[in-house]
């Protein structure tokens, strides 16, 4: 009865099963495995930005470069802000007890004792940055030699969240806070990295440092969990079809083992017997 599975075409099906099967099981794991790293990722930022809240201030270029590591470390350092390039980064969203809202960062250059310069995000202010009332309320810098403390920040690029890559901007503002960015506005080399004020200048908000990229549970996490979903329905759909057609080839083949065809195959049977006929009569 299940002689059709020695077929040609059976082969073939049978092929294509024992190989989709396990690939397509294969793939799911693989992005579940992707999804669950993601989270493990995500929980260990968390324990390192507790930790990093904890800890001690560190030297600034002990923490250089800025990595998964050291990034949301309390870096220290001492030197002048230039307040000749002060800037401020506009669209900038902050969210804290009091809501979400929108607003623009300002910064400021401090020309350390190594000669470089680090960007310093000095607080968030509600409001417009192209507007005199909202920019007015900015408070000048310290005076005089100072010691900054501040969480260490990589610096950002295009895929960064508010980021205005698209340049047009006014003079006396920043579309993205890197050292490429600065390189064409102070005369002066940069730091590859800069930090955000916990104590922020009032009438100044502190920012909050901002988790590691990839170390969230953001939409690629969420899609390779649907491309795990995904690959396992493929597997169950290629077993489901598997199943389906063999059901109707052993239908059919135990059906023509019982002298039951098909009602085409039945017709074509009866057909020579009406051919004498025609015969005779003619």
């Amino acid at each position: 009865m299940y002689r059709f599975l020695l077929t040609p075409r059976w082969w073939g099906i049978n092929v294509f099963a024992v190989l989709a099967i396990p690939f397509c099981i294969f793939m799911g794991s693989w992005q579940l495995s992707r999804f669950e790293g993601r989270v493990d990722t995500h929980h260990q930022q968390e324990n390192r930005s507790a930790d990093a809240k904890a800890a001690a201030a560190r030297p600034l270029d002990d923490l250089l470069p800025v990595d998964k590591v050291t990034s949301g470390r309390q870096a220290s350092t001492r030197g002048r802000y230039d307040t000749g390039h002060q800037l401020l980064v506009p669209d900038r969203t902050l969210e804290d007890k009091q809501g979400r809202q929108q607003g623009f960062y300002v910064l400021t250059m401090l020309r350390t004792d190594s000669g470089k310069a680090l960007p310093v995000v000095r607080g968030w202010l509600p409001g417009d940055a192209d507007t005199k009332p909202d920019t007015s309320k900015v408070p000048a810098p310290p005076k005089g030699e100072v010691t900054v403390t501040g969480a260490l920040q990589a610096s950002e690029h295009q895929g960064t969240d508010g980021v205005r890559a698209d340049g047009g901007l006014p003079r006396g503002q920043l579309g993205m806070i890197s050292a490429a960015s600065l390189v064409n506005i102070v005369p002066y080399e940069v730091y590859d990295a800069w930090i955000t004020l916990a104590d922020a200048q009032a009438p100044l908000r502190a920012v909050p440092p901002v988790a590691v990229e990839g170390s969230g549970l953001d939409l690629k996490a969420f899609q390779n969990l649907g491309y795990t979903g995904e690959w396992f329905v493929f597997a169950g759909f290629v077993v489901f079809m598997w199943f389906r057609l063999f059901r109707r080839e052993a239908e059919t083949a135990k059906d023509a083992a019982l002298g039951i065809l098909p009602e085409g195959d039945a017709g074509a049977e009866q057909e020579p017997a009406h051919a004498p006929a025609a015969s005779a009569g003619s």
